[in-house]
């Protein structure tokens, strides 16, 4: 499958220049994304589809960047898009859903659970309703199959195409998952927001305290979060040549990511 890397949303914390890492995916059902960041209708009205996170991310808000004008760019058309793989259900991930109305939208239960069907009250601040209010086909899924280089929940989503799994790696949300792909000569696992910097895996680089304060204050259970960089850690250390690792807004992976496409 060839995979293409999409930045579909800069944003501009304090002392940070983030992206959010979008993968297109093309199989022979369709295209796929792996997230959809932030999307036109986000542009067009910030303030109730994104909320006051806006002021602390400072996203660009460039319709250039959303995943559909670059769907677009590459010669395909939006209903070429048939599904959605959600690693998450944060305004930054989701927001370009409602410019791909017909795709399914696959997530894990948990995280249904948490965004749309009974949110605590920490969850009914977190997420955004607006981004889904044109209805998405929702798929959830129970990611609780089989193991996948050592993580221990997983489960490959045949239905869209063999190679694309769904891993389930919660703690920075109740649900949150991480996605591979087999790209052919290796695996790309898209980790999502389970890590923010690349500081993280090698354990040398310095994490900017700006994105370990966020991360701590945003995260559903710290101490999951915690496993989950340990475990990343440890697969980035093992420098498997057939693996990939990228999360979601890390500029300078995302980058690695482009170059080696």
């Amino acid at each position: 499958m060839k995979v293409h890397h999409l930045n579909c949303g800069t944003m501009h914390p304090p002392g940070a220049r983030l992206v959010c890492h979008v993968l297109l995916i093309e199989t022979p059902n369709g295209l796929v994304l792996v997230d959809s960041g932030y999307g036109l209708g986000d542009i067009a009205d910030p303030k109730r589809r994104v909320g006051p996170a806006r002021r602390f991310v400072r996203p660009v808000f460039d319709a250039d960047e959303t995943a559909v004008r670059q769907v677009e760019k590459l010669g395909f058309r939006r209903d070429d898009v048939r599904h959605i793989v959600l690693t998450h259900f944060d305004a930054d991930h989701i927001g370009g859903l409602s410019d791909f109305p017909d795709a399914q939208v696959h997530l894990t239960a948990d995280e249904a659970r948490g965004a749309v069907h009974s949110p605590s009250w920490r969850e009914r601040i977190r997420y955004q309703k607006p981004q889904w209010e044109h209805g998405p086909k929702l798929v959830e899924h129970l990611p609780d199959g089989d193991k996948w280089r050592g993580f221990a929940a997983a489960r490959e989503l045949g239905m869209i195409a063999p190679g694309i799994v769904l891993i389930a790696l919660p703690g920075h949300t109740r649900g949150h998952a991480a996605v591979a792909v087999d790209a052919g000569s290796r695996w790309i696992l898209h980790a999502g927001d389970s890590f923010y910097h690349y500081g993280t895996l090698d354990g040398h680089s310095r994490v900017p305290a700006s994105l370990s304060s966020m991360e701590a204050v945003i995260a559903y259970d710290g101490k999951k979060v915690r496993d989950n960089h340990a475990r990343l850690a440890e697969l980035h250390r093992q420098a498997d040549a057939d693996l990939m690792i990228v999360n979601a807004h890390d500029p300078v992976l995302y980058e690695k990511a482009r170059a080696s496409a």
